[in-house]
C-alpha cells in the first residue's frame, strides 16, 4: 500500500516542504518556498502536491506554549483549508511549537554555520513534523500479507 504524506511548516517569511517516502514510514526534507504579499506559494504547494501524488497533507500548527492560538494559527488553518478545497486530499494539522528551535539545534549540532542554517531550517523543521506525524500514525498493514514467520 502506497501513502505518501507531505508536510508544510508554515512561516511568515518562508514555508517548509518535506515529503514521505512511498509507504508513509519516513520524512524527507523537500523544499522552501518564499512567501510574497500574495498568496502565489499556495499554488506552488497545490503542483508539489500534485506531482508527489500525495494521499494527505499535514500543516504544522504554531500553538503557543501556554496553548493558545495566535494569528499564526489563524493563518495555518487558512493555508490548510485552501489546500484541502484544491487538492481534495485530507489536510490535517498538527502542533508545530518546537521543530524550528529542535531544526535549528540539529542543525548547529551537525556544525552548519548560522548563514547556512537560513535556507535549511524551514525545511528540517517541516521534515521534523512531518515525522512526528508518521510516527503517530503508521501506515496500516496489509491484512492479506501473511506475517514473517507463518505460512
Amino acid at each position: 500500500m502506497t501513502r505518501t504524506i507531505l508536510g508544510i511548516d508554515p512561516g511568515s517569511k518562508r514555508v517548509g516542504v518535506a515529503v514521505s517516502d512511498a509507504g508513509g514510514s519516513i520524512a524527507f526534507p523537500l523544499t522552501v518556498l518564499v512567501r510574497k504579499d500574495n498568496d502565489a506559494y499556495i499554488d506552488e504547494l497545490a503542483a508539489l502536491a500534485r506531482l508527489r501524488e500525495v494521499d494527505e497533507i499535514v500543516v504544522g500548527l504554531p500553538t503557543r506554549l501556554n496553548g493558545t492560538e495566535g494569528p499564526e494559527a489563524v493563518e495555518a488553518v487558512r493555508i490548510a483549508g485552501l489546500l484541502r478545497n484544491k487538492l481534495e486530499v485530507p489536510v490535517h494539522m498538527l502542533d508545530e511549537r518546537f521543530t524550528t528551535r529542535i531544526a535549528q539545534g540539529a542543525l548547529r549540532a551537525n556544525n552548519v554555520s548560522s548563514r547556512k542554517q537560513k535556507p535549511m531550517v524551514d525545511k528540517v523543521a517541516a521534515t521534523l513534523l512531518l515525522q512526528s506525524y508518521l510516527d503517530a500514525h503508521p501506515p496500516a498493514k496489509d491484512l492479506e500479507e501473511p506475517e514473517k514467520g507463518t505460512s
